[in-house]
């Protein structure tokens, strides 16, 4: 799965960015012109060093993970690595970087470096879904994506207590909500999943507007986005949702054609919610979602 939002048809690119923008998180429709746009909404970041960590080894390794950030609110670097118990890097496993790289083409010692510096570049401002997935390290990647975002609306609420990621624990029964704080182009996500025996048992992703209507029911946008991508909120929404019930696993969630962005946004907050399952946190997720400028 690419993660970056990409716009290859030129009949999309003729449609104003209106149409197809804002659907959620740290991302933009028009991620290219996201270095520069103005941020309209959403918290910049705040000066510090965040750091998240995964509590379980898996495979004898697990994720450490922290960004600095400066005055201007822009990451300055990024270390996302993969530790074993005596502290030693994964891209120092010659033997499984040789074997690794015989399958994948990639390897830790290749993507790791390649990720940081993508947080570092154009995501220095908190727009994760600039960040591409390696090919070959998709899983990783994915996982990179996830924690870069938990880091960054930690950074943009200041809070510098290290994030613990119970990662391969159970979920845990409860119904787990997010919701993003800001509108973009009249819309917001909100997101909640239920869990019944460490298997998701419902989930109910949405755009809605300020008056609490679905994306799914603005007839005019349904129409327009179908003409031009063959689909629309009416058929991705239900789409991703029952993808997510009948695997109980983010990534297991195939993008929707057409709707590449709202599926990566999809996967991101599922994976940020089967976090907080994890470690039974029902405390609704806000995300002080960033605006930019068109």
């Amino acid at each position: 799965m690419k993660l970056k939002s990409v716009i290859t048809s030129a009949s999309v690119v003729a449609i104003s960015a209106m149409a197809f923008s804002g659907i959620g998180g740290s991302f933009t429709s028009l991620n290219a012109s996201a270095k520069t746009a103005k941020l309209t909404a959403g918290k910049k970041m705040k000066a510090g060093t965040y750091k998240l960590e995964e509590k379980n080894y898996s495979h004898g390794y697990k994720t450490k993970f922290s960004i600095t950030v400066n005055k201007k609110g822009k990451i300055t670097k990024s270390n996302y690595d993969q530790v074993n118990k005596k502290g030693k890097s994964k891209v120092d496993d010659a033997s499984y970087n040789k074997q690794m790289k015989k399958v994948s083409k990639t390897n830790p010692k290749t993507y790791e470096p390649k990720l940081n510096k993508a947080l570092e570049g154009a995501a220095a401002t908190g727009n994760v879904g600039t960040i591409d997935v390696v090919s070959g390290a998709t899983e990783s990647s994915k996982t990179f994506q996830n924690y870069a975002q938990q880091l960054v609306q930690a950074a943009q609420a200041g809070k510098k207590s290290t994030i613990k990621i119970n990662n391969g624990a159970k979920m845990k029964d409860g119904t787990y909500t997010l919701k993003e704080k800001n509108y973009s182009h009249g819309y917001k996500v909100t997101f909640s999943m239920t869990v019944k025996d460490n298997k998701i048992t419902k989930s109910n992703y949405d755009q809605v507007n300020k008056n609490g209507k679905s994306k799914t029911e603005d007839a005019s946008y349904n129409k327009q986005m179908k003409k031009v991508a063959k689909t629309d909120p009416k058929t991705y929404t239900p789409a991703l949702n029952k993808s997510l019930v009948k695997n109980s696993d983010p990534t297991k969630v195939d993008v929707v054609t057409g709707a590449t962005e709202s599926s990566n946004t999809f996967v991101l907050y599922a994976e940020q919610l089967q976090n907080a399952a994890q470690n039974g946190n029902t405390k609704t997720i806000t995300v002080n979602n960033m605006v930019f400028s068109d």
